[in-house]
């Protein structure tokens, strides 16, 4: 189909034909979310895809008209197809990347860059990825493209890497109202042999930045007291460089359904979160929506997430302790569900959308 004359909104939809992690999270519950409030006086958005199998691993309406496009695949679709298939207008890419070069002089971009880890965590990643999305953000710094990311954080850190001023960058923040929005799977805790009230849950990949190794002195401890350490997460390998930690007395259920994760949150005596790197950190607050008290590494982004309603520690023992605290003392736990949820209020998906919608009226009205 050739490129459209008229001034148009498009979306990246790359991302709907990737594994959901949290980039894909944030992208298909967002796109969600703007539909909802889609004003009438802007043209309704299409979400464009590659050809081929799309949403199968986000299964939720999406909300606009999706229109698959182009003849390549990845970076290549990213880079070729979809420009062409945007044609003038704002295009709205929400996966970190986006096309170098758009189709005509008076169209905008804007991209969500979730984290600097390519800069800040770089052994985390695989060179190929790496050297990438370095250059990529960098050059998309230089044409008319909007930056936006997730947390006070990741913007002064994109900026101190990219060289910008953090004034180039908005935040929107992100939300954790899906976590309990479907019905929970209690048939994961059957499976794996698990009892509600008797283990520690942690959830994220295998990258080095996640930190599980952290983990070792915890998941050591807390047999002594019948509680298990259960781990949830997969590994994209194309991505991230893995550093599986010897957790032998650790619980593995791999990659679950959102109706399994709902479960594993929900019976959680406590989530414990021991990342040394994140843009926004989105397990601690699913995990809050579901009620979970919450323990987490004791780094700046996740004191501006969590605020008061979670426990920080810096080393490994300084976590366990802190688990060991929820363990030994209702009241404890009782407060951090209670500060949890009062949390997890300022971070709603419409409330993102709403500053979302707001920076593409004014990349809009620029085209």
């Amino acid at each position: 189909m050739a490129a459209r004359s008229i001034t148009q909104i498009s979306l990246n939809g790359r991302f709907s034909v990737q594994s959901l992690s949290g980039v894909q999270r944030f992208a298909t519950e967002i796109t969600r979310a703007l539909s909802e409030i889609w004003p009438t006086d802007l043209p309704q958005p299409e979400l464009l895809t590659p050809r081929g199998p799309s949403f199968s691993s986000t299964p939720v309406d999406i909300g606009f008209p999706v229109r698959p496009c182009g003849y390549f695949q990845g970076q290549l679709w990213e880079q070729i197809d979809l420009p062409k298939a945007a044609g003038p207008g704002l295009l709205v890419n929400l996966g970190n990347t986006g096309p170098l070069i758009l189709p005509a002089r008076n169209s905008r971009q804007i991209v969500v860059i979730h984290d600097a880890g390519v800069f800040s965590t770089p052994k985390s990643y695989s060179r190929q990825f790496r050297v990438y999305y370095k250059i990529l953000h960098r050059l998309l710094t230089i044409g008319k493209t909007r930056i936006v990311t997730v947390s006070n954080f990741a913007r002064n850190d994109i900026a101190s890497h990219l060289r910008i001023d953090p004034a180039r960058i908005s935040v929107i923040t992100e939300g954790s109202e899906h976590a309990t929005r479907i019905p929970a799977d209690r048939t994961v805790l059957e499976r794996h042999g698990l009892e509600a009230g008797k283990y520690v849950l942690a959830v994220g990949n295998m990258a080095p930045h996640k930190d599980f190794a952290a983990l070792e002195h915890l998941a050591a401890t807390l047999p002594e007291r019948g509680i298990k350490l259960v781990i949830s997460g997969g590994m994209n390998k194309r991505v991230f460089e893995a550093d599986i930690p010897d957790l032998r007395q650790a619980t593995y259920v791999g990659r679950v359904t959102d109706e399994e994760l709902h479960a594993l949150y929900s019976d959680a005596v406590c989530f414990v979160f021991p990342s040394i790197y994140e843009g926004f950190g989105l397990p601690p607050i699913e995990a809050m929506e579901a009620g979970c008290p919450v323990v987490a590494r004791d780094i700046p982004v996740l004191h501006e997430i969590c605020g008061q309603a979670a426990r920080y520690g810096c080393r490994p023992t300084d976590l366990t302790l802190q688990v060991l605290e929820i363990l030994d003392n209702p009241d404890v736990a009782s407060t951090l569900c209670h500060a949890g949820r009062k949390q997890v209020n300022q971070y709603r998906w419409s409330i993102a959308a709403e500053k979302l919608l707001n920076i593409m009226r004014e990349e809009f009205s620029a085209c």
